[in-house]
């Protein structure tokens, strides 16, 4: 802390406003907002800080305060700040295209186009569509359904469509009103969702066909319904109640926080979009900047619905639009959705992140952090149970930084203490490695335990015992339960903030052992099981815990998970006695 930060710190007012982090040079490197200046901003002095915190701490000379009367003014104006300065420790969101819409025209001859935005009040808009792709087939498809104008420009002779009964020819045809009007409808009608009658048509036209024997006709026909199956299913959901509305759901991991908008448009799923960017700070802080963020260039839907109280409260009075806080219900149900979809985008990100990057510089980088021969050939051990049933261990075995599967093992724990993870750990190494030195096998390069110290020492043990010299380290995980770096065998955290790639390597091979163990246990585990973890938790039943269950398949997974994330499936008094029960067990 800076003599300038000391000075300043007593000084801070204890009101609403912004705050600008500034380096030797005068220059802005982070800029934040609080209800309380004087709380937020001191503790990022006076509490120790990990991670991204502690190193935009490490650079901060001097800081500069912005008093407003009301947190919404202060909101507004961090936004406005961030996109001045653009400093380096705040978190934006990279993308920031406009998601296509379908715009119908309204008068004369129906006409069907994309389109970037929806201020054009001479077209019927129906979207936006996140994956852009699907706004174009269901264009195509409509074209093919509906005698639609097909030409931008009106021609002055008949085009091939017109020849094939596919457009009404309005550039040799007059074209009634009603006629305009009532094929506007029934497209219009048909982007609602309220495809039924359309789909009757085709089917009693194509039953037609084929009795008169035009089966050529009748399989166009039929070709036309596999379309629009595959575009309804693309859709996915549709809520009887045709709200338009965005769904909200995050989660985050290992320093990374990921957000998921379903986008839902007078009741039909049109598509979802995921953000993955580094967590930084109080997430629930950093997710309501990130929904502020993006809709700057995404259009406000009528609703939008999350699960965090503290969320809602907060983006209410910004965006003119209904939040809508859930925590139970159908509607619960949406966010349940896109808080998997988060999940399974930042799982993706992990096994994905980087795979184009050089794993034989990454493994050489590898050993020079730890000072061992480079470790061409790593094993990776985990063990899985629910309070000591069907506990089993496993191993996976990566070569030059890609999983070999034939060289996978599984093991059933056969020890008396099947609670206890550290001589489950010695009972695995040993049945391992014995085995290797009686066949006179080939060794590993290295050894990494998907846990702290004490797998580290239970690895170690096992392998003096063994009179082997493989060098032993384990995957090291902070109080939160993300994973930071490596842990050698005298408590020695060998960190990787400072090389992306190499995280993402070995996050990747514990990814592996860590599914690989869970999918053993699964098969192994009673099903009928009924005694859990989540037992006699209070406000916990059994559809709430099956819903827990689902979203998280072993007791790692939910003591990674933070209270405002559980609180995303349960009430937040319930996902304060699961995180506090699942912490207290280990």
């Amino acid at each position: 802390m800076t003599e300038k930060v000391k000075i300043a710190i007593p000084l801070i007012p204890k009101r609403p406003g912004c705050y600008l982090m500034k380096d030797k040079d005068d220059k802005v490197i982070y800029v934040g907002k609080a209800k309380n200046l004087y709380n937020r901003v001191s503790q990022y002095f006076l509490r120790p800080q990990v991670g991204k915190v502690q190193a935009m701490v490490s650079h901060v000379d001097h800081f500069e305060t912005i008093i407003t009367k009301t947190d919404k003014e202060a909101f507004i104006l961090e936004h406005n700040l961030i996109h001045e300065y653009y400093p380096r420790y705040n978190i934006l969101l990279k993308d920031g295209k406009h998601y296509p819409y379908i715009a119908l025209k309204k008068k004369n001859d129906p006409y069907l186009k994309i389109a970037r935005n929806d201020k054009d009040r001479n077209y019927y808009y129906f979207g936006p569509f996140p994956t852009s792709s699907y706004a174009y087939k269901v264009i195509d498809l409509l074209n093919k359904i509906f005698p639609t104008r097909k030409c931008r420009n009106i021609p002055n002779t008949p085009c091939l469509y017109y020849h094939m009964g596919m457009c009404l020819g309005p550039c040799i045809n007059r074209i009634d009103e009603k006629t305009n009007d009532e094929l506007f409808e029934n497209i219009k009608t048909f982007l609602e969702g309220r495809n039924d009658k359309v789909i009757k048509e085709l089917k009693d036209k194509m039953l037609e066909a084929s009795e008169k024997q035009e089966y050529e006709k009748a399989q166009d026909i039929k070709v036309t319904l596999d379309a629009i199956e595959h575009v309804l299913d693309k859709q996915g959901v549709e809520n009887k109640d045709h709200v338009s509305r965005d769904v909200f759901g995050f989660t985050s991991r290992d320093g990374y926080l990921s957000i998921a908008i379903l986008t839902y448009r007078r009741g039909i799923l049109l598509g979802k979009e995921a953000y993955i960017v580094e967590e930084f700070g109080d997430i629930n802080e950093q997710v309501s900047t990130l929904i502020f963020q993006y809709y700057e260039t995404h259009s406000k839907p009528s609703e939008i619905l999350l699960n965090s109280e503290y969320i809602a409260k907060e983006i209410a009075e910004i965006l003119d639009v209904k939040i809508n806080f859930v925590s139970k219900g159908n509607l619960m149900e949406l966010v349940e959705m896109a808080s998997l979809n988060a999940r399974q985008s930042l799982d993706s990100h992990f096994m994905s992140a980087r795979l184009s990057d050089d794993n034989n510089a990454l493994l050489e980088e590898l050993g020079r952090r730890i000072n061992i021969d480079t470790p061409y050939r790593i094993e990776l051990f985990d063990n899985s149970h629910i309070q000591g049933d069907s506990p089993v261990g496993a191993m996976v075995v990566f070569v030059n930084g890609e999983p070999l599967k034939k060289m996978y093992r599984k093991f059933n724990i056969e020890g008396k203490e099947k609670r206890d993870d550290y001589a489950s750990m010695k009972e695995v190494m040993r049945r391992r490695y014995s085995r290797l030195k009686e066949n006179n096998e080939s060794m590993p390069d290295l050894i990494l335990t998907d846990g702290g110290l004490g797998q580290v020492h239970a690895g170690v043990e096992v392998i003096d015992e063994l009179e082997l010299s493989i060098p032993v380290y384990g995957l090291f995980k902070n109080d939160k339960h993300q994973t930071k770096g490596l842990i050698d065998k005298d408590g020695n955290v060998i960190s990787l903030d400072d090389n992306k790639p190499l995280f993402f390597l070995l996050v990747r091979m514990q990814d592996e052992v860590h599914r690989f163990a869970i999918s053993f246990h699964h098969q192994k585990r009673n099903k009928n099981l009924t005694k859990s973890i989540l037992d006699d938790i209070e406000g916990l039943g059994a559809k709430r815990q099956q819903i827990i269950r689902d979203h998280y398949l072993d007791i790692d997974e939910l003591r990674r998970a933070t209270v405002e994330e559980l609180s995303q499936y349960v009430p937040e008094e319930v996902a304060v006695r699961i995180h506090q029960k699942v912490n207290s067990s280990k």
